[in-house]
């Protein structure tokens, strides 16, 4: 297969799953008790009030009208007004995701070489007490949801030691150096999560290509390992470890929901997440398919790097 007629086949496949994704929260949102103008109006309301803002809001469509009005909307590159505030969703979520692509930018920067180096370590010397050590703490991360590592490196970094804050709001014009301290956490907390599976995928590749006979042949001429790994095994573990950074970045950029709840951090998955409490569905689409579509592009680079890495990949498949 063509990497042309791959990426237009996934580009496809993308887009029908974006569509796909905003059919669901559109029928989420829908069976899901109260709607918007309860949530703005509070459990005072009069069923009158409720209604007429109903109305006034065009909720009282069918759901198939509003959807179609939300797709034509979409064509025309608009992403609509918000339910509960009257805004543009565009004006929303501009810093918001400004706020997130931030947060992912430095996770990354970070958990990248740092887990990618430690695969490598663990690798070149398996079986050996600092590979063990790294086994365990990868594999405890890795058993450890999101939200309770947040809460553990909380309580422990500033509630007990108080060296950063607890929530990590951040504003325009804020210091580099305050900036730095509020996302410390969330960016610990993310890394540790991403990074824990980026190291044991790593080291999983690698081990794997020790294995080959090519390997074999080079430990029979004498050459040091440390040369095998660099020069022999290295090299052609490109490929999967691309694939292993792509996909865990696009687990992070989904992945930074969570986090920003728990530190209360204004990006875009904590606009999310306030949307859905207001039923505010304009905004959830919005945001559910800037999430879909990250995750759709990284998916996609991954497919193509490692065609581009390993032109094995591009030959058709024997039966």
């Amino acid at each position: 297969m063509s990497l042309r007629v791959l990426i237009v086949r996934r580009l496809a496949l993308g887009l029908l799953t974006l569509l796909a994704i905003s059919l669901i929260l559109s029928l989420g949102l829908e069976v899901l008790p109260g709607d918007v103008a309860e949530a703005v109006l509070g459990q005072s309301a009069t069923p009158d009030t409720v209604a007429a803002l109903r109305r006034q809001l065009g909720v009282d469509r069918p759901l198939h009208v509003r959807y179609l009005d939300w797709l034509a909307d979409l064509v025309r590159g608009e992403l609509g007004t918000s339910l509960a505030n009257q805004q543009p969703v565009a004006e929303l979520i501009r810093g918001r995701l400004a706020n997130t692509v931030l947060l992912a930018t430095l996770t990354a920067l970070v958990a990248v070489p740092l887990a990618l180096s430690l695969g490598l370590v663990a690798a070149v010397y398996r079986d050996r007490w600092i590979d063990k050590t790294l086994s365990i703490v990868g594999l405890s991360t890795i058993s450890l949801p999101d939200f309770f590592i947040a809460y553990l490196l909380t309580v422990v970094f500033a509630v007990r030691l108080q060296v950063f804050p607890a929530v990590s709001i951040i504003s325009p014009g804020m210091a580099l150096a305050d900036t730095l301290s509020a996302l410390s956490l969330p960016v610990l907390t993310l890394g540790l999560v991403v990074g824990a599976h980026m190291m044991r995928l790593t080291r999983a590749a690698i081990l794997n290509l020790l294995h080959s006979p090519y390997i074999e042949m080079a430990r029979l001429k004498g050459l040091s390992p440390g040369r095998i790994i660099v020069h022999h095994a290295l090299p052609n573990a490109v490929s999967p470890i691309i694939n292993v950074v792509v996909l865990n970045l696009a687990f992070l950029v989904v992945g930074v929901v969570v986090v920003e709840v728990v530190f209360v951090y204004p990006g875009l998955g904590q606009l999310l997440v306030d949307a859905v409490s207001k039923r505010d569905l304009p905004v959830v689409r919005a945001c559910g398919l800037i999430f879909a579509s990250v995750y759709v592009v990284l998916n996609l680079t991954a497919d193509v790097l490692a065609l581009l890495s390993n032109p094995r990949l591009r030959q058709p498949s024997s039966p």
